[in-house]
């Protein structure tokens, strides 16, 4: 018996190199290898493990695997809703931002970091004076708290294995404003939470960001899409609003709720993009960072508003104010 652990404990570090790099070939041996090995790993060697096999979703190339209403339903789940419209709303009177299927390879290449396009963490700060002064386009993403922000952010870079978002079950974990690089083509901020557990400094912190970041090119606020849009939310919305700021909603957690609950949600932050924004875009997003559901099309856009991917010549171009 100790002899075959021993032959475990060798080999198995070799068998899970040579099959990271190639997952959806990856033997059933093999992964019963890579299964004990990190067992028998410290806890502390765990963090190595890259995030890609965590989900297999996390790449176009294996989401193409799936069955074509899937995928679908993957990549747009506004369609997978198509059958809880009533007569004569059809889906796309809510989905505007379509994207090819190349443009979204292309996009996601934009997450993949290489030797020339390092993706990181680049800084923290607390106040706007301590931010890092950077040229290139930049997006931010702001919620109430345990919205799941840094939860879409973390799935968002899950290419990316090198970049750590830490993420708690706490509400107001995030504290102050958090800038990872990708690249030389944009920059992406966490911000804290609004609502419960806030920072003290939140209002200054978030307000005089929002207001003097010039290189801010879109502002995505999200939205928990079990609940819809709340009061905290109703804030934030016209902050944006008395800022001129271009911003987006995204309905987090998707998962969490059942069709037809989310779809009156999703109605009712359509209604509000209707009738209470100025620079909203008028398409909501759909999300869920346990399932990968919207997170390739929102690459795409952050690609797309960022000026780093010009929509190719097939795909539908809406305005993207």
């Amino acid at each position: 018996m100790l002899t075959i652990v021993f032959l475990y404990i060798m080999l198995c570090p070799l068998v899970f190199v040579c099959s990271v790099y190639s997952p959806e070939r990856v033997h059933p041996y093999e992964m019963l290898t890579i299964k004990i090995w990190v067992l028998l790993q410290p806890r502390t060697l765990l963090r190595g493990v890259p995030r890609s096999w965590a989900h297999r979703l996390a790449s176009l190339q294996s989401a193409s695997k799936l069955p074509e209403k899937k995928l679908q339903a993957l990549l747009f789940p506004l369609s997978a809703l198509e059958g809880q419209l009533t007569s004569g709303f059809s889906i796309a009177d809510l989905q505007l931002f379509e994207p090819s299927m190349g443009d979204i390879a292309r996009a996601e290449r934009l997450f993949c970091p290489s030797a020339k396009h390092k993706i990181d963490y680049f800084s923290s700060a607390v106040r706007m004076d301590h931010a890092p002064l950077i040229r290139q386009p930049e997006v931010c993403f702001i919620g109430r708290s345990n919205v799941g922000k840094s939860s879409l952010i973390r799935v968002l870079f899950s290419l990316a294995p090198d970049v750590e978002i830490r993420v708690s079950k706490t509400p107001g974990h995030t504290k102050k404003m958090n800038f990872f690089t990708v690249g030389k083509a944009f920059t992406l901020v966490d911000m804290p939470g609004y609502g419960y557990k806030a920072p003290k400094d939140f209002v200054e912190m978030v307000e005089s960001y929002l207001e003097t970041r010039r290189n801010l090119v879109r502002t995505f606020l999200l939205v928990d899409g079990a609940v819809g849009i709340q009061e905290a939310d109703r804030v934030a919305i016209e902050m944006c609003n008395e800022f001129g700021l271009p911003f987006v909603i995204v309905m987090t957690k998707i998962d969490k709720s059942r069709q037809g609950a989310l779809l009156s949600n999703l109605l009712q932050v359509r209604e509000v993009i209707k009738t209470h924004t100025v620079c909203c875009y008028p398409q909501p997003f759909l999300a869920s960072s346990t399932q990968y559901t919207g997170v390739h099309v929102l690459r795409c856009f952050i690609a797309h508003v960022t000026g780093n991917l010009p929509l190719s010549g097939d795909a539908e171009q809406k305005p993207s104010h």
